[in-house]
C-alpha cells in the first residue's frame, strides 16, 4: 500500500509557473506518474518518471515546459510546470506503480495502483 499526497497547485496567469509536490507515505521502486483532468475531459497522464533510475516520460503537449524529478530522500516527486497555458488548467493526480515506466503504458490509467486525491490547477488568461 502506498499513499500519495500532492500538494502545489494553485491560480497563475498564462506563462507563469507552479511547482506540484507528490509526497509518497514509503520507499521502492516506482513508476511515478503525473496525470490531470481538466473540466469535462477524461484524465491524461502527463509526465513519469521510475525511482531507481533517472528515466522520464512526457506527453508531446508538456515538453519543453514541464519537468519531472524526484528526492528519493524525500520520497517526493516533483512536476515543475512553466510557460503555462490556460489548457493546462485541472486537477493534477500522482500515481505510482511498482514497475519501471515504459513508454507504451506511461500514459496510461490502468497502468497504476496507487493514486493521490489531486491538486488544482487554474491558468487564466
Amino acid at each position: 500500500q502506498v499513499l500519495l499526497v500532492e500538494s502545489g497547485g494553485g491560480s497563475v496567469q498564462a506563462g507563469g509557473s507552479l511547482r506540484l509536490s507528490c509526497a509518497a507515505s514509503n520507499d521502492g521502486s516506482y513508476c511515478m506518474g503525473w496525470f490531470r483532468q481538466p473540466p469535462g475531459k477524461e484524465r491524461e497522464g502527463v509526465a513519469s518518471i521510475y525511482t531507481s533510475s533517472s528515466s522520464t516520460y512526457y506527453a508531446d503537449s508538456v515538453k519543453g515546459r514541464f519537468t519531472i524529478s524526484k528526492d528519493n530522500a524525500k520520497n517526493t516527486v516533483y512536476l515543475q510546470m512553466n510557460s503555462l497555458k490556460p489548457e493546462d488548467s485541472g486537477m493534477y493526480y500522482c500515481a505510482a506503480e511498482a514497475n519501471y515506466c515504459t513508454t507504451a503504458y506511461f500514459r496510461s490509467e490502468w497502468f497504476y495502483t496507487y493514486w493521490g486525491q489531486g491538486t488544482q490547477v487554474t491558468v487564466s488568461s
